[in-house]
């Protein structure tokens, strides 16, 4: 870790291109930063130099071969020199596995949002692959996972859905990619078996067809769901098993209910504060309205640490407003990213993307 600490401070415009690069794909935000794994090599021209050696061998051994290179060359001048050609070429191999050492993934625990990882020190004759060295390295940080269970879905179930009791797959696989919950080896062919896993045990439900009054199509608990209903898109649900029995013994989920005013502690021993600005005479409610610039480095965390606060009054709007300059070459690219997320969230109808002209700020679609 001491190599990892070094590398990160004397390529410091380095890591913070990388945190860029992580957060953004091109000009547009990238969906799934959890998904990126970055392999970086330890500074230094070794490796550079170790593989101009290799191929300096192949090239004279080609040119020997097909007569290119003048003079004349016995048996053990070519025996001699393919094993030059076979030394330097595990020499090179062993440069590679020596220098790739370091991964970087997203983190959003880190100040820049990445974690780097030293793999230690690496042998092309240990059989492995490299890749399969970087994937070794992140189940043994707990960073990567190969399944996961009904009951770590159940804890990291979206606050903000828990009174409903459906998560739309589309936004839970997305929680697998983004970096929100753990990696997973290969997300979607395992959230699909697991869901049919849990649905069949009763662990979870599985929906789909959602209507106005909360009630869906079709609810599966208890019984088997076919792989192909699994589908991660915004109309099929995944439903806590409390909310899977409701609604398959045709009782619709109930919302929360909404937690009364606190009272007002009295502290008699203390002389009454000056009167303030406060609510006209009779009133019994306030409206608080929260608006401000936010950072980027808590976004992903306004919503689960804001709205369950705001969920214990009445009357709760949420609105989102957001805009960003870009280039007119790829403004087109990025508002149609933005309207496949919208369909993914299932809000392509209630969210919708403007062009700002820089003339009187007209808007258009």
């Amino acid at each position: 870790m001491a190599q990892a600490s070094c590398l990160c401070s004397q390529a410091g415009s380095l890591r913070h291109k990388m945190s860029e690069w992580t957060r953004q794909r091109g000009k547009s935000p990238r969906l799934y930063p959890g998904a990126l794994v970055w392999c970086l090599k330890k500074p230094g021209r070794d490796l550079r130099e170790k593989i101009e050696l290799w191929l300096a061998w192949k090239r004279v051994a080609k040119e020997i071969n097909e007569g290119t290179l003048g003079g004349e060359f016995d048996r053990s001048d070519r025996a001699e020199l393919q094993a030059k050609v076979r030394d330097s070429e595990e020499t090179a191999k062993d440069e590679v596995w020596g220098n790739y050492r370091f991964a970087v993934v997203a983190d959003g625990q880190e100040t820049d949002g990445l974690k780097v990882i030293d793999l230690g020190a690496g042998h092309s004759s240990s059989g492995e692959t490299l890749c399969g060295r970087v994937i070794g390295a992140l189940k043994s940080e707990a960073l990567l996972n190969e399944s996961v269970g009904a009951g770590y879905l159940e804890r990291n179930w979206p606050p903000a859905l828990k009174d409903s009791g459906a998560w739309p797959l589309a936004s839970l696989r997305q929680s697998f990619l983004n970096g929100s919950l753990t990696r997973l080896v290969d997300p979607d062919g395992i959230l699909k078996n697991k869901i049919v896993e849990f649905v069949s045990r009763g662990d979870l439900g599985v929906a789909s067809g959602r209507k106005p009054d909360g009630s869906y199509d079709r609810v599966w608990s208890q019984e088997l769901v076919a792989p192909d209903e699994v589908a991660f898109e915004a109309g099929v649900f995944l439903l806590r098993k409390v909310t899977a029995e409701m609604l398959k013994a045709g009782v619709l989920p109930k919302p929360a209910p909404e937690a009364g005013p606190l009272p007002r502690p009295v502290i008699p021993s203390e002389p009454p504060p000056e009167p303030g600005p406060g609510p006209a005479p009779g009133a019994q409610t306030r409206t608080l309205r929260i608006a401000g610039t936010i950072p980027p480095e808590v976004w992903n965390r306004l919503g689960t640490k804001i709205l369950p606060k705001l969920r214990s009054g009445s009357d709760l709007k949420v609105t989102a407003e957001f805009s960003v300059t870009v280039s007119a070459e790829s403004a087109g690219g990025l508002a149609s990213d933005l309207r496949q997320v919208l369909e993914e969230l299932g809000l392509a109808d209630k969210v919708q993307i403007h062009f700002v002209t820089s003339q009187a700020g007209t808007e258009y679609d």
